[in-house]
C-alpha cells in the first residue's frame, strides 16, 4: 500500500530579481506642464528550479508619456522561491498561478513605488490584483486559443 505524503507549501525566499528606471527624455520632459498618461502591464511566470522547488516571478512595467515622449519607464521583477510538494497537478497550477503571486505582489508594489519616487516622481501605487480572476482569465484564453479538431 502506497504511503500518502502530506502536502508541502513553504516560502523559501522572496527577492527583487530585476529593477530598472529609464528617463530617456530628461531633463527637457521634466519641464512639461501637461499631465502624463500612465500604462501599467503585469505578468506572472513560474518555473521549476530544483526538485520540488519553484521560482514564481511577478513583473510590472510602468510607462508614463507626455504626447509621444516617455517621461519614465520602470520595469521590476519580484520573485519568490517556493517549496511545493505532494500536490495534484491541478493544485500545483493553482498554487503557482494564484497563491504564490499573491505572496510576491506586495513586495513588487513597494519596490515599484520606491523606485519611481527615488527617480524624482510622485510614487505610482499599483492597485490590488485579484490573481484568481487573472489566472482564470488566462486559462480561459488558453482554452479559446487551443486548436480544435473539426469533423465533417
Amino acid at each position: 500500500m502506497a504511503e500518502q505524503l502530506d502536502p508541502v507549501f513553504q516560502i523559501q525566499r522572496v527577492y527583487l530579481k530585476e529593477a530598472s528606471l529609464e528617463q530617456p527624455n530628461s531633463p527637457s520632459i521634466l519641464l512639461e506642464q501637461e499631465a502624463p498618461t500612465v500604462d501599467i502591464q503585469l505578468g506572472v511566470n513560474a518555473a521549476p528550479v530544483a526538485e520540488g522547488m519553484f521560482e514564481v516571478t511577478v513583473t510590472a512595467t510602468v510607462q508614463t508619456k507626455i504626447k509621444d515622449k516617455t517621461v519614465f519607464l520602470v520595469e521590476v521583477t519580484q520573485a519568490g522561491i517556493f517549496e511545493i510538494r505532494n500536490l495534484a497537478q491541478e493544485q500545483m497550477s493553482n498554487i503557482m498561478g494564484i497563491a504564490c503571486p499573491q505572496i510576491v505582489y506586495p513586495y513588487l508594489r513597494g519596490n515599484v513605488a520606491d523606485l519611481i519616487q527615488r527617480g524624482g516622481f510622485p510614487p505610482v501605487h499599483l492597485s490590488e490584483i485579484n490573481f484568481q480572476a487573472m489566472y482564470e482569465q488566462q486559462q480561459q484564453q488558453a482554452a479559446d486559443d487551443a486548436p480544435r479538431i473539426v469533423t465533417q
